[in-house]
Formats: C-alpha cells, sequence, structure tokens
C-alpha cells in the first residue's frame, strides 16, 4: 500500500504529522516520498532523513519551545527570531542534503522578489527548513541562491501538487492544518518568552503591538484557508486527512506527545478513504484517466 504525502503548514499545529505517519505506517502504508511546506516541511525533511515518528516525536518534545524564536546577528527584519531554530536544525540536520535523504522529498517556499512559488529539492536541508517556515514579517525571510524566500503556505498551504510530482503513479495523501472556511476565527497572543514574570506578560499582551500582531495573524488565517481551500479543489488529492487542531495558534506552546495524538484520530477517521485509494480499481482508474476527482 504504497502512498505519497503532502503535509500542510500551521505552525505549532503540524505536531499532529507525527500522530499521522506513525498510524498510516501501523496500518501497513509505505510512505515512498513526502513532500511538505512550512511546519509540514519540516517534518518531512526529518521523516525523509530516516527519523521515526517516536524520534521526531522525542526531539521535538526536548526542545524548549520558548527558546526557538530568540534573535541573532542572522535575523533580518522580523517580529521574532529564529535563533533558536537554527541551532535545533544545526544539531539535527548539520550539513546533510537532499542527497542524503532516505525516500524522495521536497518542500516550497515563495520567492519574495518574484511572487513565485519554489520547490527545493536539493542543497542543504537546514537551509530548506528555514526558508519554508519564514512566516512573512514573523520571521525573517531566508536567502538562498538568488532567492528571498518566505513561508511557502503563502501560495501553497498543502503542497499536493509537488507530492504528485515527486511519485505521479501514488495515491496523494494531503494532511490539512487549516480550518475549514467560515469557522470563527480566534484571537491570537504575541508569544514572549516563558522566564518572564505573569504580570509582565499581561502587560506586553495590552500594548498595540500585541494587538497588530492580533490582527495580522488574523488575517493570515483566513488568507491561508481560503487558498487552501480553493487549491485542494484544485489539486484534487485522493485523500484529505484533517485532524482536529483548529483550537491550536500557529505559535501555541503545546505537549507534542498530545497533538500528535490528534493526528493519530484523524487517520483513524480516515481509513475508509485510504483503503478505497490504494484499491486495485482504484489504481486502475489512475493509470488509465489520471484518476482525478
Amino acid at each position: 500500500m504504497d502512498i505519497t504525502l503532502a503535509l500542510g503548514g500551521g505552525g505549532a499545529k503540524g505536531n499532529s504529522h507525527i500522530g499521522v505517519i506513525r498510524r498510516l505506517e501501523k496500518e501497513g502504508y509505505r510512505i515512498r516520498s513526502v513532500a511538505g511546506t512550512s511546519f509540514g516541511g519540516l517534518v518531512a525533511i526529518f521523516y525523509a532523513s530516516g527519523h521515526k515518528p517516536d524520534e521526531i516525536e522525542s526531539i521535538f518534545s526536548a526542545t524548549d519551545q520558548g527558546s526557538l524564536y530568540g534573535r541573532d546577528a542572522n535575523d533580518g527584519p522580523s517580529l521574532l527570531g529564529l535563533a533558536g531554530v537554527r541551532k535545533l536544525l544545526d544539531s539535527i540536520l548539520g550539513e546533510k542534503t537532499f542527497d542524503d535523504l532516505k525516500i524522495p522529498c521536497a518542500v516550497t517556499a515563495v520567492d519574495t522578489k518574484t511572487g513565485s512559488e519554489i520547490v527545493i529539492s536539493e542543497g542543504y536541508l537546514r537551509d530548506a527548513v528555514l526558508s519554508t517556515i519564514a512566516l512573512p514579517g514573523i520571521f525573517p525571510s531566508h536567502h538562498l541562491n538568488n532567492w528571498e524566500l518566505m513561508d511557502g503556505g503563502v501560495l501553497n498551504p498543502v503542497p499536493v501538487t509537488v507530492a504528485r510530482m515527486l511519485s505521479p503513479d501514488l495515491p496523494v495523501v494531503a494532511v490539512v492544518l487549516n480550518d475549514s472556511l467560515g469557522n470563527p476565527v480566534h484571537t491570537y497572543s504575541i508569544p514572549v518568552p516563558s522566564i518572564l514574570p505573569k504580570q509582565i506578560t499581561e502587560r506586553i499582551h495590552r500594548l498595540q503591538v500585541a494587538q497588530a500582531y492580533d490582527i495580522f495573524m488574523r488575517a493570515v488565517d483566513l488568507s491561508s484557508r481560503a487558498v487552501a481551500h480553493y487549491r485542494l479543489e484544485l489539486d484534487a488529492p485522493d485523500v484529505i486527512i484533517r485532524p482536529n487542531v483548529h483550537h491550536l495558534e500557529l505559535l501555541s506552546k503545546v505537549v507534542v506527545k498530545d497533538v500528535a495524538l490528534l493526528g493519530d484520530e484523524a487517520v483513524e477517521a480516515a481509513l475508509p478513504e485510504l483503503k478505497k485509494a490504494v484499491s486495485w480499481t482504484s489504481r486502475l482508474n489512475k493509470k488509465l484517466f489520471g484518476g482525478r476527482r
């Protein structure tokens, strides 16, 4: 039961990808390639480099989430930095490149100069991650080759077309973290270091910059929902899995194990559709007619 995965973006919600992959493997599905955007790109690269879901969960659980977004000299204009993220990537990925991966993998980003989607499938893995997670305005853009790259979710929140490019003959399973259109948008809190006293934290949240952050993140949420909705209709993955993570913010501090469990539960709900997608009749239809819905 061979499949290819498209892992959508969603910040902390992306920890549910761990549970999705773990449950798919448990059910006997063989993931032959994986594409990812934003946090989905991070999980995709970790998995393709040979880390099993349990290992990825352990790495993320052991990471101090409050230390990820500090600033250093490498950060350009942005609300938050990625000093802690770079440190994590250096320790896990080091100098590894796409040539070191166990299965085909690609992540997406967007060039701020041309507005073009960039599919990254070669070079250093660390650069690919820093490019695909660069949420515009929140995290610094990443310079790679002649591009100035930001989060791939701006144009392609769930990279179905990229997953299909990696494995044209396999069913595409899309893991979608965006809420559906029409559902209420919750408020967003600006991330602050966990070591700060509660009184200071409350003051920060009352500042105009915190209120502006809330409005901006709501706009990002809404636009991402819309783009994901229309892209999914156009790109037509064979199966859509939607973990129930919509109560989480992009930069929420979470219990990784609990969020991963939500991915497991989402696969459980999608099992009938998954079985249908890998059936011999579906595979035959895909070969004869392209299998597009």
